[in-house]
């Protein structure tokens, strides 16, 4: 099942993708209710909106005739880096050291973004002022009803608390991203002025027969910038598969339905700063104002995004020297 969000005729609709058609969700149902009603309920739903369109003789919107949205308003968005092969090439161009970290082996890391800052299929991202602007193809998992109260998950839990899967482009400025992290924080500014996501949810059912004994799934991954392919990848050589990183997600705190976890970045390409990091250079170049940019994820689809001007934004004047009294 595929579940959407759009814009036509000036209002929000949220529903199922049926037979090339977005068919809208009847009076009540939202995407945010089936997230917290999980998936088994949201497929029984899905079922029945299918059944009521087929027997009105195919309704719903032709999808030329929308603007497609992001296909949920995230709880909160957590970023791991799961994929070694992205580790080593970036280390290079984002801090100069190069090398995988053993802390890295441990433990899968991930960072907050902002879930304000979230762009769906087609938008244009308005990136900082910056030299070395970048894209990252991921697999972002979305969280359903957890076990309990989504907290403490097992590996085991975390899977079965997946929704559903889409495409994520985690845009990142790298040399804004390098400043910030010399201060052993971020990264930030460097990423949170667009996320996108989409083009819709595929539920986890979608992808059974896939998964392997470990919980990894082969999906196979690409991306391209003005249409030349840059990278491609498999998802599953990620470190760890979606159930451990959600499971170590939960620890000491709560997943709730509508979090979203990305992946990390795929290897392989999966972004130009590990390429920069195994080059040696800026080859192929940082994008550029009219770029687009578009990611192939098998069994979900394609999510494309365009580059736009640099929003230029008040300056902030250096930190200033203090005599670091201790009392007035």
């Amino acid at each position: 099942m595929r579940i959407a969000r759009w814009e036509i005729e000036g209002r929000t609709e949220e529903g199922l993708v049926h037979e090339g058609r977005l068919v809208p969700f009847p009076e009540g149902t939202t995407v945010a209710g089936l997230l917290e009603a999980g998936l088994e309920s949201a497929l029984a739903a899905g079922e029945r909106l299918i059944a009521e369109a087929d027997r009105a003789g195919g309704s719903g919107h032709e999808p030329g005739a929308v603007r497609l949205l992001a296909p949920l308003r995230p709880a909160a968005i957590r970023d791991f880096v799961a994929f070694e092969e992205h580790v080593e090439g970036v280390a290079v161009s984002v801090d100069g050291r190069g090398g995988v970290p053993e802390a890295w082996y441990r433990y899968p890391t991930f960072y907050f973004t902002n879930p304000h800052s979230v762009l769906g299929p087609d938008d244009v991202v308005t990136p900082p002022p910056c030299e070395a602007l970048d894209f990252e193809l991921e697999v972002a998992a979305i969280i359903g009803a957890p076990a309990r109260d989504g907290s403490d998950l097992t590996p085991a839990e975390g899977a079965a608390a997946v929704f559903g899967y889409t495409i994520m482009n985690d845009w990142s400025a790298r040399d804004v991203q390098a400043r910030e992290m010399q201060v052993r924080l971020g990264p930030a500014k460097g990423k949170d002025f667009g996320t996108a996501l989409g083009p819709w949810i595929v539920t986890a059912d979608e992808f059974a027969d896939l998964v392997d004994d470990e919980g990894f799934l082969p999906l196979e991954l690409e991306a391209r910038v003005n249409g030349e392919r840059i990278g491609h990848d498999l998802l599953s050589n990620m470190g760890w598969p979606f159930g451990e990183l959600i499971a170590y997600a939960s620890r000491n705190t709560r997943v709730v339905p509508g979090d979203v976890l990305g992946s990390g970045t795929a290897g392989n390409g999966g972004c130009l700063g590990e390429l920069w990091g195994r080059n040696g250079s800026r080859t192929p170049p940082p994008l550029v104002e009219g770029d687009t940019v578009t990611l192939r994820v098998e069994r979900i689809g394609e999510l494309r995004g365009t580059v736009g001007p640099a929003r230029e934004v008040p300056e902030i004047p250096p930190a200033r020297a203090r005599r670091r009294a201790r009392s007035r």
